[in-house]
């Protein structure tokens, strides 16, 4: 008995190991700039975490004092938080399968359309009032200045496979026909009615391409890839709490058995059977 008891709290520490990939995959988000400005998963991710780790804990406490109920709390608690990462793994898994880079001629890089992404994810950056927030968030970054201290002639520009971010944000679309002078500074044409968001670009370092369609399109492009990764993350803990799950459910199983067998055999006993 007490044997088993040791393996189920060794399995529960295991749980409570599993518990710090997820909170890091939220705190890995939080700490990248378009995340931050969103401000959508990270902050479910962690307290996601948190909570696995608490549950965990107190399956560990109720094996290591011999706790049953404690033990049977912990692990319905898991059984529920299983089922709901398995539906948080499929949900990002969903939003994410949506959107892709087109290539436009002589460029490296690519560029995104707003359209190709999914609703969920488009419904974040089509609010006026959630877009105004967000786009003040990324022009007080670095992200497009960057591009002016690295690149300073058109065609080093045009082979380097700047970011989704950079490339809807911090330039105007190809299709608009401006003319290169710096990375975040173009020579408007004649005609520049290609698109809506021709119109939009502005010289102005704090204005560029942040209120365009196809800045809104790059920067669910990298919140894409980012989800995506953090997605294989979750994924990975989902299979190894599964494991840890049902071996813990077997140690229990086995453990109410052996309990059960001891109480025949003292109730044998005392009746004088040996």
């Amino acid at each position: 008995m007490a044997l088993i008891k040791t393996v189920i709290g060794a399995i529960n520490f295991i749980a409570m190991l599993l518990s710090v990939p997820i909170i890091g995959a939220g705190i890995w988000l939080a700490t990248q700039q378009d995340n931050a400005c969103v401000q959508i998963l990270q902050w479910p991710i962690i307290f996601f975490g948190v909570i696995v780790l608490i549950v965990a804990v107190a399956g560990f406490i109720g094996a290591f004092w011999r706790i049953s109920w404690l033990l049977i709390v912990y692990l319905i608690a898991m059984l529920v938080l299983i089922v709901l990462l398995a539906c948080l793994v499929g949900f990002i898994y969903m939003v994410t399968i949506r959107g892709s880079g087109h290539l436009e001629p002589n460029r490296a890089y690519l560029e995104y359309h707003l359209d190709d992404f999914s609703g969920f994810l488009r419904h974040r950056v089509e609010s006026s009032f959630k877009w105004d927030l967000i786009r003040s968030c990324l022009s007080s970054s670095s992200t497009c200045g960057q591009l002016n201290q690295s690149f300073r002639m058109a065609q080093d520009f045009f082979n380097a496979p700047i970011s989704p971010l950079q490339s809807g944000c911090c330039k105007p679309p190809t299709l608009c026909g401006y003319t290169f002078v710096n990375p975040t500074y173009w020579i408007m044409p004649i005609n520049n009615a290609a698109d809506m968001d021709c119109l939009k670009w502005n010289n102005d370092q704090t204005q560029l391409c942040y209120g365009c369609d196809s800045c809104k399109a790059g920067l669910l492009e990298s919140l894409k890839n980012q989800w995506r990764k953090a997605d294989i993350v979750l994924l990975l803990v989902l299979v190894a709490l599964i494991s840890v799950y049902l071996i813990a459910c077997c140690a229990f199983k086995n453990a109410k058995t052996e309990k059960l067998f001891d109480k025949y055999k003292q109730g044998r006993e005392s009746q004088g059977y040996v």
